[in-house]
């Protein structure tokens, strides 16, 4: 079978297969159960590096789990920390952020994302991002913290300055109130970016 139209997720993991190489530095802001986390690593390469946040210590020790199962804990930082504290933990240039936003899979429904510090965190995530990488955003309208965060993206995105970044959002018409969305946001990579450019961009 060829190509298929899926999830939100489906184009997120797309997208981060096509962005990201080995070598390349990556962010998962919210780690859950690790299935992110261990993509990216695995992605990125033993010489990659992947900083990985939640603010449970269950999801901490789920992706410490999974990571070692799949030899790839060498490549991760995992940080207890709300993803807001990204500037805090990442110096560094990132290729990819990820955000899978709601709350744990199997955990508490009541410990969720929050709009004001999603905000915050997407907004340190694109200040990292190097020329030509990508954040994907993966929101859940279902539930009410769902709907004001997706509200919020959308208008935070829209406002982005189309010189500096390149904006997609998914959403499946036919698929009924609260199915997933994704938003994807890449940073515009001017002439001077790309390699083998001598110049500015006219």
């Amino acid at each position: 079978m060829g190509y298929e139209l899926k999830s939100a997720r489906f184009l997120a993991r797309d997208v981060l297969t096509r962005a990201l190489r080995p070598g390349d530095t990556a962010v998962d802001a919210t780690m859950g159960n690790g299935h992110d986390t261990l993509l990216l690593c695995q992605l990125v390469g033993p010489e990659g590096r992947v900083y990985a946040f939640d603010i449970q210590e269950q999801a901490v020790s789920s992706t410490e789990r999974l990571l070692r199962e799949n030899g790839a804990d060498g490549r991760a930082v995992l940080i207890h920390a709300g993803h807001e504290r990204i500037a805090d933990y990442v110096k560094e240039p990132v290729h990819a952020a990820v955000f899978n936003l709601g709350w744990l899979p199997g955990g508490d429904h009541s410990v969720t994302t929050r709009t004001g510090t999603t905000l915050q965190a997407v907004g340190a995530a694109l200040q990292l991002l190097a020329p030509g990488g990508v954040a994907t955003i993966c929101a859940y309208p279902g539930h009410l913290e769902g709907d004001r965060e997706r509200t919020a993206l959308k208008e935070y995105v829209r406002a982005l300055s189309n010189r500096e970044y390149n904006v997609l959002h998914q959403q499946f018409l036919n698929a009924g109130p609260g199915a997933p969305e994704c938003f994807i946001i890449q940073k515009v990579r001017r002439m001077s970016d790309k390699p083998g450019s001598g110049g500015a961009e006219k």
